[in-house]
């Protein structure tokens, strides 16, 4: 198999693959989990998709999964601190409705219908969908750590002012991903001139001058960069639209998927 990076290598081993379980906790009540995408709106209507050139947004749309909203609603807030002063008019969907004006201030509020299990040692990244502006409120991120908890999480948004939002149907509320607790603390910040490492600084120096002697040659109209329009050498790992997540599975597909796993090893030893 090819990785992500376009070189070929090995597919990790099974027993090095971790699960993250999403427990749904009642029967009818349930919302959407998928792979974060690549595409943003904002981004396709972009001149030329201009913003897709640029790899660390292309990488970080696809980071984690999503939950996305099971109604289409209207939320208003009028600028108080109480939370009557939030109010959310239910426009149209199935199930329960997952959101609420619960801590007041502003804030809305989404329950998200699912437990999550995470391996020891490992919480659960949760904010609101990446890169993704929404005019007039905007996310707030926690981090769980859903190795030992036993009880559900919120999914929490808060106004910037007064006004009316609107979230459609299967509008992305949320977005998670794993990250290993304690690793941050591993990590120690310091200060070097970049002189101290001549190798490094010898690529940075060539990436510099490349980027300068094509930035000219665009204003000055050269044709054949004008035809190339924009420096692709940093994107050779961005070829690959397929999301960085897998989708998640149920149980019986686990099931079937390892019994397979495991017969295909048997008759590989016959």
């Amino acid at each position: 198999m090819k990785t992500r990076s376009g070189r070929k290598g090995k597919a990790p081993p099974a027993e090095s693959l971790h699960k993250l379980i999403a427990y749904q906790v009642y029967e009818h009540d349930s919302a959407p989990i998928r792979p974060a995408p690549r595409e943003r709106r904002w981004m396709e209507d972009a001149d030329k998709k201009s913003p897709y050139r640029c790899l660390p947004l292309v990488v970080a749309n696809q980071y984690g999964w999503e939950i996305l909203s099971t109604h289409r609603f209207r939320a208003s807030w009028d600028g108080t601190s109480k939370p009557e002063g939030l109010y959310v008019e239910n426009l149209y969907g199935d199930g329960p409705l997952h959101c609420r004006s619960h801590f007041g201030d502003g804030v809305l509020t989404f329950q998200i219908p699912f437990l999550f299990k995470t391996p020891n040692g490992w919480n659960l990244m949760v904010r609101g969908p990446t890169n993704s502006p929404k005019d007039g409120i905007v996310a707030l991120d926690g981090i769980i750590e859903t190795d030992w908890a036993h009880s559900t999480f919120t999914m929490n948004w808060r106004f910037t002012r007064a006004c009316t939002v609107e979230f459609t149907l299967r509008e992305p509320i949320c977005l998670f991903f794993p990250i290993q607790r304690g690793v941050l603390e591993m990590f120690r910040g310091e200060f070097r001139m970049l002189e101290a490492d001549r190798q490094f600084e010898d690529k940075f120096r060539e990436w510099s001058t490349s980027r300068e002697r094509f930035l000219s040659a665009l204003e000055e109209g050269t044709p054949e960069v004008v035809a190339q329009g924009w420096q692709k050498d940093y994107m050779q790992t961005a070829k690959d639209k397929k999301p960085l997540a897998h989708p998640f599975a149920n149980e019986t597909s686990w099931t079937e998927r390892e019994r397979a796993d495991l017969d295909h090893d048997d008759s590989a030893n016959m």
